[in-house]
């Protein structure tokens, strides 16, 4: 037996067991989405509920009273195109979740993909990248971005797997159109990536241009998308105050629950690429990427064709890409784990935190069975002013729509903007009507909500109890962090009628 016959075996077993770790890994991402019956992220409902109408496509009278629905191909698309088979197999609120659940783990798949297409081992970049898995942009439930992101990381292992073939162009032709109907600043992400692949293999700086002729398979959705720009007022804006909200952004980059833990994880994804660099071992192929990311975050508008927090949703991914480019593989299996503490704990934290609420969630939704179908629900939602954990509740009253065919006031319905739009026949209430800001330890005054004026109900979400509800409001279920209750409104007196004069 030759001497390094040992070494041979173990090395196929390390890989095995790298192999079984990395599944491991990666079915942990979705531990939130398992632990929890109903998905703590902030647009989720509403999501839901879109879908719900879509699928009905006017089917429903109580739907089709309120709501209408036009369908339109977009760079938005991604989970709106594959929920329709899911649910016809799984039924709507099971496939939503499903795509919360494995969203995340084919996030942390692409990042262990394209760290094994690079460089043919595991080392501690993307161990540090899973602690960007939860970021904002999934946690407020961004669901078509972050499924377009997941893609975008599978398709650069691609690209780059395919070096030298002629059929790598003929392929990101239309792949890269896929990604873009899935979302445009996933197909955005994916440019820049190739882009920073392609610029750090040339020996000039000079060759800019030519690495940005190297993405040229990817160019098709570019018309649509600049178009996209054009769609409706707001729809390209930087919102006010553009400056204080980019440093609160960075600030934010990876909010979730607890602020320092947050910010610690933050500045370690910023000081360990530098660290790296230091050392000469950073990859400028994808720590190019990183940083464009970065300056990007700072140029890009907050609202770009019909989304939000545009810019917000590029720091996570710049940090994701440089933590990606940290090339060390250290030989102690300590120091792994090491790098695989921020994202550990942060998984533990949301996965604790979803569980407590979404058991909270479940008797909240209780109120349901007293509301009958096709009611009209005035939501009100209590959200307190630089409260530092991602808010659970702004659209929890649009689960009365997916279950009860209701009209509500908190969905995403701005025409021009969104697929969905209220009839005539409904209301002009839309969000962000629902959120009525507080300071710590401030209970709200219903008294003047105006949806309530219009509704038959009023469904409250809030840390705190009402101070006051509209008059005659009757409380017909509470939970501690909420309350259904039927609205009354008084008769509209009738004008007076002079009669003939008296003789």
């Amino acid at each position: 037996m030759h001497a390094n016959t040992p070494l041979y075996t173990s090395k196929i077993h390390a890989t095995r067991l790298q192999l079984v770790l990395i599944l491991l890994l990666c079915v942990a991402a979705g531990l939130p989405g398992i632990m929890a019956r109903y998905p703590q992220m902030t647009d989720y409902p509403a999501h839901l509920a879109r879908w719900h109408i879509m699928i009905d496509g006017g089917r429903t009278p109580e739907l089709a009273k309120y709501y209408a629905f036009k369908w339109a191909w977009s760079g938005n698309l991604g989970v709106d195109i594959l929920i329709r088979p899911f649910a016809s197999v799984f039924g709507l609120e099971t496939a939503g979740r499903l795509f919360v659940i494995l969203i995340p783990m084919l996030l942390a798949g692409g990042m262990f993909c394209v760290e094994w297409t690079l460089r043919r081992r595991i080392g501690v970049g993307p161990l540090l990248a899973l602690a960007t898995v939860w970021s904002p942009a999934l946690l407020m439930g961004f669901l078509n971005f972050e499924l377009a992101l997941a893609a975008t990381l599978f398709a650069f292992a691609l690209w780059v797997k395919m070096e030298g073939s002629r059929y790598r162009e003929p392929i990101f032709v239309p792949l890269g159109a896929l990604i873009w109907l899935c979302h445009q600043s996933g197909w955005g992400v994916l440019g820049v990536m190739v882009f920073g692949y392609e610029w750090s293999r040339r020996s000039s700086w000079k060759d800019v241009w030519k690495a940005a002729l190297a993405t040229w398979p990817l160019w098709l959705p570019m018309i649509p998308t600049l178009l996209a720009g054009q769609q409706a007022k707001g729809s390209f804006s930087y919102g006010p105050h553009p400056l204080w909200v980019k440093w609160m952004f960075w600030k934010e980059s990876l909010r979730d629950r607890v602020r320092y833990i947050d910010y610690a994880t933050t500045v370690l994804l910023i000081v360990a690429p530098l660290v790296a660099c230091w050392y000469k071992r950073i990859d400028g192929r994808l720590a190019w990427a990183g940083l464009i990311h970065l300056l990007l975050s700072l140029v890009v508008p907050r609202h770009l064709g019909g989304g939000d927090l545009a810019d917000l949703r590029l720091i996570a991914v710049g940090l994701m890409l440089l933590a990606l480019s940290i090339d060390w593989r250290p030989r102690q299996w300590a120091l792994m784990w090491v790098a695989l503490g921020p994202a550990a704990l942060r998984l533990f934290i949301t996965t604790a935190v979803w569980t407590v609420h979404s058991a909270n969630v479940g008797k909240m939704m209780e109120a349901l069975d007293y509301v009958p179908r096709g009611a009209k629900i005035a939501v009100a939602v209590r959200e307190e002013v630089s409260l530092w954990a991602q808010p659970l509740y702004g659209h929890l009253g649009t689960y009365a729509t997916v279950r009860r065919d209701a009209l509500v006031n908190n969905h995403f319905a701005i025409p021009g903007v969104h697929m969905l739009t209220l009839t005539p026949q409904a209301w002009k209430w839309v969000d962000p009507s629902q959120r009525i800001y507080a300071g710590a330890g401030r209970r709200v005054d219903l008294t003047k909500f105006k949806p309530a004026r219009d509704a038959d109900y009023l469904w409250y979400f809030g840390k705190y109890p009402p101070a006051k509800l509209p008059e005659g409001a009757q409380i017909m279920f509470r939970t501690k962090h909420s309350l259904l209750a039927r609205l009354v409104h008084p008769p509209v007196a009738e004008p007076a009628i002079d009669g003939p004069p008296a003789t």
